[in-house]
């Protein structure tokens, strides 16, 4: 039988909530159900994660309970059901009351009394957010925007209040899809009017001309356009850094944390297929996917294999005209695209540094003399990107920091770039480029 919307959603939520599973994933290879209800779910468990916090502020504003005091299972109930309540006005106050009591009943039955009494409550001030009151401003961007304060307040010591609110607003705004040509099979123009002819809308991206923002895609695996390796998926800001990287058809280019792919396809395709690719991962079902991508899009100077980007690999030493280290790094550049990363434990987070560092001096004994290496990160954190940068440089001689190239309006610095969230609407991104003497 298939799964309805918010018993979809619930099911998601909780995944996350008890194993850490991402929400996403859960949605997508769940039950077949009507496109409008898969549809419908996705909208509310990104909804839930983006607006967790300000969703908890309105329970406790209008029903006087505090979620952080109910089973877990009641405040995923809650939350879903209120969200549908304050911020869709397209569903019918009755149904979302109604549905939320039904999920209780099946999986918080003792509670259920109390999830019709809340979600009643809630119901008489449908579609009115609460108005935020709190002691700083700080706290209030955090509740606002469903970010946690410590987040907050890093951000803002390092980019001033109001860029941070920027930057938090942009975390819950939809996230584009940006697809890049694969100029070795056709144009933008072309794949643009292919997609157009299906219905799809394919926008041109403002800084690069090989690039369309895409709209009503549907399942992008079904595509014949991706089925012929005519395009592949990834954000602008991700593309700027094979772009600094500099990478020319018959050079050589690791890309030493390679999954899912998309920086060793588009140094291929700048490098016209000609030269060589080596793309690494530390998990090899990853490395082969990356390989099983590069087939789709008939990248055939692309090789892909295991590696430990942390691990020196003799036969690797001083091999590669450019050497790219996308590091796994917070993430915090991408929450627009994954919500949820917004509530990882800062604990867990103390070690990226570290790690980042020994990737680095690892892989720069891969560059040649006068190579590039290329760091780059998905955050904005200085610990994790100019603060990484500046340690190398200290504890390993023979590097200097260069300017390099970016589309305008973004400018490629000596100390590296960064590139806020919703800026030229990218992803939030770090790029750093070091040239061996």
């Amino acid at each position: 039988m298939p799964v309805n919307a918010r018993k979809a959603a619930y099911l998601a939520l909780a995944a996350w909530r008890k194993r850490g599973a991402r929400p996403d994933m859960v949605l997508s290879t769940g039950p077949d159900s009507d496109p409008r209800e898969r549809a419908l779910a996705q909208n509310i468990v990104t909804g839930v994660l983006q607006n967790t916090c300000l969703l908890d502020y309105a329970l406790l504003q209008y029903t006087g309970r505090d979620a952080g005091g109910l089973q877990p299972e009641v405040r995923d109930i809650l939350r879903l059901s209120a969200y549908q309540l304050l911020f869709l006005d397209r569903i019918p106050v009755h149904a979302a009351v109604n549905e939320g009591v039904e999920l209780a009943r099946e999986f918080a039955p003792r509670a259920a009394g109390l999830v019709n009494a809340l979600l009643r409550r809630v119901a008489s001030h449908a579609g009115c957010l609460p108005r935020v009151e709190a002691e700083s401003r700080e706290e209030a961007l955090a509740l606002r925007w469903s970010h946690p304060l410590w987040l907050v307040r890093e951000l803002t010591a390092l980019y001033g209040i109001e860029k941070t609110e920027e930057m938090l607003s942009a975390d819950n705004r939809p996230s584009t899809l940006t697809a890049q040509v694969n100029t070795l099979k056709t144009t933008a123009d072309e794949l643009r009017e292919a997609l157009e002819r299906r219905g799809i809308g394919a926008a041109d991206c403002p800084y690069l001309a090989d690039a369309l923002y895409l709209t009503g895609t549907g399942a992008l695996e079904e595509l014949e356009e991706f089925k012929r390796g005519l395009f592949y998926i990834q954000d602008a800001a991700a593309r700027f850094a094979v772009l600094a990287s500099g990478a020319s058809p018959g050079e050589t280019v690791l890309d030493v944390c390679a999954a899912p792919g998309g920086k060793s396809f588009a140094a291929a395709i700048q490098m016209k297929n000609r030269g060589n690719v080596r793309a690494f991962d530390i998990h090899e079902k990853k490395a082969g996917l990356v390989a099983k991508g590069a087939a789709r899009l008939g990248l055939d100077i692309v090789t892909a294999a295991a590696g430990d980007a942390s691990r020196f690999d003799p036969a690797l030493q001083e091999s590669a005209d450019a050497v790219l280290c996308d590091v796994p790094c917070s993430g915090f550049g991408v929450i627009r695209k994954k919500p949820e990363i917004r509530y990882k434990d800062p604990r867990e987070l103390q070690r990226l540094p570290q790690v980042q560092l020994d990737i680095l001096k690892n892989a720069c004994r891969y560059v040649k003399p006068g190579g590039r290496l290329v760091y780059s990160t998905c955050t904005v954190l200085r610990r994790e990107n100019e603060d990484v940068i500046r340690a190398f440089l200290e504890e390993t001689g023979g590097f200097e920091p260069v300017e390099f190239s970016l589309p305008a309006p973004f400018t490629g610095r000596r100390e590296g770039t960064v590139i806020l969230p919703g800026q030229g609407g990218t992803d939030g991104f770090f790029i750093c480029v070091l040239r061996k003497k």
